[in-house]
């Protein structure tokens, strides 16, 4: 499988050396010094970027229908703009705030306990923490946010916070400390006891190994899908 690859980053170096032990060839490595040439021969994409770069890759990628694996966070004010580019150019997508699959199993986790939850929500207060590397541009985390969203969707809490949450929200820590790849917590506190949910990264494979999986699945596919049909948890 041909891929070209939208960021070169820490990142980008570890999903091409993934991709290359998994037999995959890499035909573009875009940064801020390079152009596209190249994408148009590539089977699918993977956009590990930056915010302000992201929806340029996007947009080429399906205006060269080229499918493309995006896991850049903090351009999703675009989402929607960039679904409705998706379906007229019949274009493949996937779009996650984390590709890890431990990470997306923790988010059937989070969702399933937010179900069980609601019936206490008189009881237990909500709270999530994320701590990352101190070169990540974004606060929260994309994978905050969609930790948050899978508590709202299954509960009586309505939005996330940064600052003091008033009762129907979810407060958010957001904590930048030297190299850490990522820990996310969401924790259910009462008078009488926690009920606490983790996930720790000890490093960047996970994230990459799981883009390039998506990236196989999603080559030769239209349609905007994501991580849950990837690993069939729908």
């Amino acid at each position: 499988m041909k891929i070209a690859l939208l960021g070169y980053g820490k990142m980008g170096k570890v999903i091409e050396r993934i991709a290359l032990e998994r037999g995959h060839e890499i035909v573009l490595k875009k940064d801020e010094f390079n152009t596209y040439d190249g994408l148009s021969t590539a089977d699918v994409a993977i956009d590990f970027s930056v915010p302000t770069a992201a929806v340029s890759n996007i947009s080429s990628c399906f205006n060269n229908n080229v499918p493309v694996v995006s896991g850049t966070t903090g351009w999703l004010e675009h989402y929607d703009e960039m679904i409705a580019l998706c379906n007229e150019k019949q274009g493949g997508f996937i779009s996650s705030s984390n590709f890890s699959l431990g990470v997306n199993i923790f988010f059937e986790l989070n969702e399933y306990l937010a179900k069980i939850m609601a019936q206490f929500d008189s009881s237990y207060k909500v709270t999530m923490e994320e701590i990352h590397h101190t070169q990540k541009l974004d606060a929260p985390s994309g994978t905050a946010i969609s930790l948050a969203k899978g508590v709202i969707e299954n509960s009586n809490y309505a939005d996330w916070t940064l600052e003091e949450a008033k009762a129907n929200q979810i407060h958010i820590e957001a904590k930048r400390i030297g190299d850490v790849p990522g820990t996310h917590t969401v924790t259910y506190d009462s008078i009488v006891d926690s009920i606490e949910l983790k996930h720790t990264a000890h490093n960047r494979e996970g994230f990459a190994l799981g883009a390039v999986i998506a990236a196989e699945w999603l080559a030769g596919k239209t349609g905007i899908y994501s991580m849950k049909d990837v690993l069939n948890l729908k």
